[in-house]
């Protein structure tokens, strides 16, 4: 039920929205719990901007927080004079009223005096990271709720290095955000006007084409007419940059899911439109199966993330986001013939990247969980003007990065190394699969898998901190038998070492982030940490045994103790 400050926020809006807005607000009263979440609290700017449902309400994606959240932005922008007179990138991605709210983002930018430029039609997310440094701009935003269901949507910044925006910069933005009357202080110009006076510009395709050239420029191979693909855009931004790339790349036995191919923001097909899950790649292995390709590939609506199918003894094996990036981080280092090249990967993601950039010679560092604080890494190297080391990124999440001219995973950069790998394994009379077993023989047998568990209702957050503060101070003793050797909490700023560093390097302190690490006898290891984009409670396993199997076997078993834990503490 609603108290007394959210009424007086629901009477509020009830007197500021448009008419044809008053309608729904009055529905929404006659769902009392929809309502107490509508109005329980700002959207809050996290780890990867803005995201929730999409309606009316302060805790909603609509055009009146869509155009506080510009506000604050713009604010912060002008508070830095060297932003003044400067310009904001926009791309939005197929989700419905994406393309609303970014012209609602173009409209507050131009009427704040701040040029906007914006894609005239869907583009994918890491080709917006790219605009941004191509066009010389002090921002960009892109409209998207990445791999989330059709009834979100969200609002990502990214600073002028084309990185999203980081920590300090994130808490910055959010309080001047936080300081926006929604319908007072907003100050917009209609769209149609802003274009007309030049305040709002379109971004040329000519964009485009100078991002695919330098995606395309990073490949290795110069064949892979060998390799059958099959791709999935999901109903999203990937269907014409990831044609157009693996075209150019070589790849000529290739099919795209025909349900799939348009863009819509339904997603009618796949409810949950994430490539992480094998119902999202069903169509896509169904058609695999009929050509006999080699290769399946799926985008997420956004295209910075890709889920990887390959066949191996006649069906299609799933690969693990984990799996995909130590594939791409052992082949890459091993082609690389740079000395001091640099990785990067999460505090999340797979041990075992530890003993492949040991056994390889290069530098790996980890960072807090979001590519952005990867793409911020590139930003370090490059003001040391090392920028040419930077040899590969990845997140479990299933985002990968090679090349410096996007500072975000990219679901292209990504669909053609993967096409690489797979067309020199077919060669060998090799798959992905079995390559990825080799590994695991190589340098020890892990099971990994991600658990999320929800805290939906407006009291969600509130019952997130609790569990979080439940297992800082009363952690577990064991996990499926193995004992908890160690907690590490990294919301005091815990010390990371850095594999194979420099000489001035040895140990990087990350930023204080509400993590928890719980390291197991044996080696395996479980991470918690409260999501920054949905009401969720995430939980990473990595399992450690002597054989596959055993790993695998001991994955589930630290999973149920895992699923325990978490809802018992809910």
């Amino acid at each position: 039920m609603m108290n007394e400050r959210m009424g007086s926020t629901y009477d509020r809006w009830v007197r500021s929205v448009a008419a044809s807005d008053v309608r729904e607000l009055e529905n929404l009263a006659a769902e009392p719990r929809e309502l107490a979440d509508a109005f329980a609290r700002d959207l809050s700017f996290g780890t990867g901007g803005l995201r929730g449902l999409m309606g009316l309400g302060p805790n909603r994606l609509n055009v009146y927080t869509v155009g506080r959240a510009t506000q604050g932005l713009a604010n912060w922008l002008l508070a830095d004079c060297s932003a003044v007179g400067t310009s904001v990138a926009i791309a939005y991605d197929s989700r419905n009223h994406s393309a609303e709210f970014a012209r609602r983002a173009a409209s507050v930018l131009a009427g704040n005096g701040i040029h906007a430029l914006v894609f005239p039609h869907l583009e994918p997310t890491p080709v917006l990271s790219y605009a941004v440094r191509r066009l010389g701009c002090a921002a960009g935003i892109v409209l998207t709720a990445s791999h989330n269901p059709k009834e979100y949507n969200g609002y990502k910044v990214y600073g002028p290095d084309g990185c999203q925006a980081t920590t300090e910069a994130c808490r910055s933005i959010q309080g001047a955000i936080l300081k926006v009357d929604p319908f007072d202080d907003v100050r917009a110009l209609p769209f149609e006007t802003a274009l007309d006076a030049g305040a709002v510009s379109w971004i040329d395709d000519e964009l485009l084409d100078g991002y695919v050239n330098a995606t395309v420029s990073c490949r290795a191979r110069q064949d892979l007419s060998n390799l059958s693909v099959v791709y999935t855009p999901l109903n999203g931004t990937g269907a014409e940059p990831v044609a157009r790339v693996l075209r150019e790349a070589g790849v000529t036995d290739y099919a795209v899911v025909p349900e799939q191919a348009e863009a819509n923001g339904d997603f009618p097909t796949c409810p949950k439109p994430n490539p992480e899950e094998r119902a999202a790649l069903e169509l896509a292995v169904a058609l695999g199966e009929r050509r006999g390709a080699d290769l399946v590939l799926a985008t997420d609506p956004d295209a910075d993330r890709v889920g990887v199918a390959v066949l191996h003894e006649g069906s299609y094996e799933l690969l693990t986001g984990n799996e995909v990036g130590l594939l791409l981080l052992d082949w890459l280092a091993r082609r690389s013939r740079r000395s001091g090249s640099v990785a990067m990967t999460t505090i999340v993601s797979a041990p075992m990247a530890d003993d492949l950039a040991r056994a390889h010679g290069i530098e790996l560092r980890r960072t807090l969980t979001g590519f952005k604080f990867i793409g911020e890494q590139i930003g370090l190297l490059e003001g040391e003007g090392r920028e040419d080391d930077f040899l590969m990124g990845f997140e479990e999440s299933y985002g990968y990065l090679a090349g410096t001219h996007v500072r975000d995973k990219d679901a292209m950069i990504s669909c053609l190394l993967i096409c690489e790998l797979a067309a020199e394994a077919k060669e060998r009379g090799s798959d992905l699969y079995v390559d990825m077993r080799r590994l695991y023989d190589d340098y020890g047998h892990w099971g990994n898998e991600q658990v999320s568990i929800r805290y939906a209702g407006a009291d969600g957050p509130e019952r997130m901190a609790a569990l979080m503060a439940c297992l800082r101070t009363q952690p577990p003793a064991s996990l499926a038998g193995l004992g908890v050797e160690r907690m590490i909490d990294y919301l005091a700023g815990a010390e990371m070492p850095v594999v194979n560093p420099r000489p001035d390097e040895g140990v990087q302190t990350l930023p204080a982030s509400n993590v928890l690490e719980f390291r197991l006898t044996g080696g395996s290891r479980v991470l918690v940490r409260p999501s920054g984009t949905e009401p969720k409670v995430k939980g990473y396993v990595f399992a450690k045994a002597s054989t596959q199997d055993a790993a695998e076997r001991l994955q589930t078993r630290l999973v149920s103790d895992l699923r325990t834990l978490l809802n018992g503490n809910e």
